[in-house]
């Protein structure tokens, strides 16, 4: 199964990951902006109590809750490539998502979808057999959450393949190779900053499903949400001058999961 997606974008960030010594993120800022909130579980960053704060805050501002599970990595925030043994990553993932789905609950809220989280996240764009590790958690807590993962994956295709309901991403902030992939962050230039260039690029994706890789060539990318990173530089102006844009052009903003899917 997939999601439509016509004249409407959801837009999405990575949240719930401050910690008092680490606030990488403005949370607050970001859900007036958002329509969909993946809400870190605790192992890349963030803490119960933090955690539950963001679950409240979304709730009471109408944003969907997506639970952002990632390697159990926290010096690393997550973002590097670890090699985990299939059981143990299953019952990481799984125990991630219930953490969420607890908070959650506790706050009169629901976990609509899972998002892997960096260094994950990247390793199922091309590995099917942690990509199928992630899905068979999903699936064992509760398949009807939607998977989100970037337009083109692997883990999309195996978890359609599943019987999930996907959703992909792409990435307002982020650099792309001509073969659809996100530049590296250890690469220059592959996080973004300019507001008015990012707006434009996500109208662009929008309106003909187009972006600009970093050579300059145009890549295909379907998608039905699109990420802004709640830690990068000027993430705020960039998500603010982005919904500006596509609602000034006629594009509804509105999330891909939750109660109306």
């Amino acid at each position: 199964m997939s999601v439509n997606s016509e004249t409407r974008i959801d837009l999405n960030s990575d949240l719930g990951e401050n910690v008092p010594d680490r606030v990488v993120s403005d949370d607050a800022a970001m859900l007036g902006l958002v329509t969909s909130a993946n809400v870190s579980c605790g192992f890349h960053a963030g803490n119960p109590e933090g955690i539950h704060a963001t679950v409240d805050a979304a709730v009471k501002g109408g944003v969907v809750i997506g639970a952002h599970p990632g390697y159990d990595d926290y010096e690393g925030f997550g973002r590097r490539a670890l090699d985990v043994p299939a059981a143990t990553l299953q019952a990481q993932v799984e125990y991630q998502i219930g953490a969420l789905i607890g908070l959650a609950t506790a706050v009169g809220g629901e976990v609509a979808y899972v998002k892997p989280h960096g260094g994950l996240y990247n390793a199922i764009v091309r590995d099917e057999a942690q990509a199928k590790v992630v899905v068979d958690a999903i699936t064992a807590i509760d398949d009807s959450l939607v998977f989100l993962g970037l337009a083109g994956s692997v883990a999309n295709r195996i978890a359609a393949e599943a019987g999930l309901t996907v959703a992909a991403e792409a990435f307002a902030d982020r650099s792309y190779n001509p073969d659809g992939s996100l530049v590296s962050r250890s690469e220059p230039n592959a996080v973004l900053h300019d507001p008015d260039d990012v707006a434009a690029r996500v109208l662009r994706l929008v309106q003909t499903g187009q972006v600009e890789a970093i050579d300059g060539s145009l890549v295909d990318v379907d998608a039905q949400s699109i990420c802004f990173h709640g830690d990068s530089q000027g993430s705020i102006d960039m998500a603010r001058a982005a919904r500006a844009l596509l609602e000034s052009e006629g594009v509804t903003v509105s999330a891909f999961a939750g109660a109306g899917r």
